[in-house]
């Protein structure tokens, strides 16, 4: 049996600039998703609703993308064998089923911008998991910014606790196995993607995913709540599954398979800026000296973590 390259990926000469702009712009469209989802959860809907809206949206779009790579490309279809295309559905149904559902539930008990942070740890994760699941080495000089950027959440999951406890430990354990299962997620995504390509897997996975929400959506809220959602809601389910779901989707795996897992997880460092501010002057949460200390470090944490990984990978080490 050949071997899958690493995740983590061999260093390659220069910087692929066109790679790091694709998960650059994924991770900020991924971060306006918390904002549309609260604004969704002000209208009365369920976070079953909320995902199933997100990907009622984007379900027919991926469809017709894969009709039409598949009409284009008939070869394609030859890579489609009963167990790539399992796989395939079972990558994305764990990181867009479940890693959405887990970071909608979170978003219940928690603001828009501790949630993004929270999420924002998931580099560290996918840096773990290549060590102990995938044969990446461990970097043990990317601790410190690791430990950094858990400082930061310390320093605001501590305000909240004494602003506004309700929640948020359960909020907290949700949008963490989010970033888990993200982080998981990533290395498998990038495997597929060697086999069948981008565009052919995110459209496959997304789809499964798609599916799964609408299907849990139905059976815990019922057919019937369908006819009761008001047009502003399905406003925000369209805005949510177009450029909270189907354009950075197609981005960040993009990345992905151009600059590896590891290095299009450390471009997200962007993220978080965007959701601050969407959050403060959409949802008009509070931005504090201590929300202000605590994403400095958070953001100080993950530039070190990128900067660092980026000098061993260019040095071999």
């Amino acid at each position: 049996m050949t071997s899958i390259p690493s995740s983590s990926d061999t260093p390659q000469p220069g910087i692929d600039l066109f790679g790091y702009g694709l998960a650059f712009a994924g991770a900020a469209l991924f971060s306006t998703k918390g904002v549309f989802i609260k604004l969704a959860f002000a209208q009365g809907a369920s976070v079953e609703t909320t995902l199933a809206l997100r990907m009622l949206t984007a379900l027919p779009v991926y469809l017709v993308i894969l009709m039409v790579l598949l009409k284009r490309n008939p070869q394609l279809k030859s890579l489609l064998t009963r167990g790539r295309t399992a796989g395939a559905m079972g990558v994305g149904a764990l990181g867009y089923y479940l890693s959405s559902y887990l970071d909608f539930a979170g978003l219940a008990f928690v603001s828009a911008q501790y949630e993004r942070l929270v999420l924002f740890t998931y580099p560290f994760f996918v840096l773990l998991f290549g060590v102990w699941f995938f044969g990446d080495r461990m970097n043990w000089k990317l601790v410190p910014a690791m430990l950094v950027s858990y400082g930061g959440l310390l320093v605001i999951f501590a305000w909240n606790l004494a602003v506004q406890p309700d929640g948020l430990f359960i909020g907290t354990m949700l949008v963490l196995g989010s970033a888990l299962t993200f982080a998981f997620y990533q290395h498998l995504a990038k495997r597929q993607m060697l086999v069948l390509g981008t565009g052919l897997f995110t459209c496959i996975g997304m789809s499964t995913a798609a599916v799964l929400a609408i299907t849990q959506s139905a059976v815990v809220d019922g057919i019937g709540n369908y006819f009761s959602i008001t047009p502003t809601l399905w406003a925000l389910g369209l805005t949510l599954g177009i450029f909270g779901t189907v354009l950075p989707s197609f981005l960040l795996n993009g990345g992905i398979a151009r600059i590896g897992a590891r290095a299009t997880s450390s471009t997200a460092s962007f993220g978080p800026i965007v959701t601050i501010v969407l959050a403060v002057f959409v949802l008009g949460e509070p931005f504090t000296w201590v929300h202000a200390i605590g994403t400095a470090l958070v953001l100080l944490g993950s530039w070190l973590f990128a900067r660092t990984d980026r000098k061993s990978r260019a040095s071999g080490n």
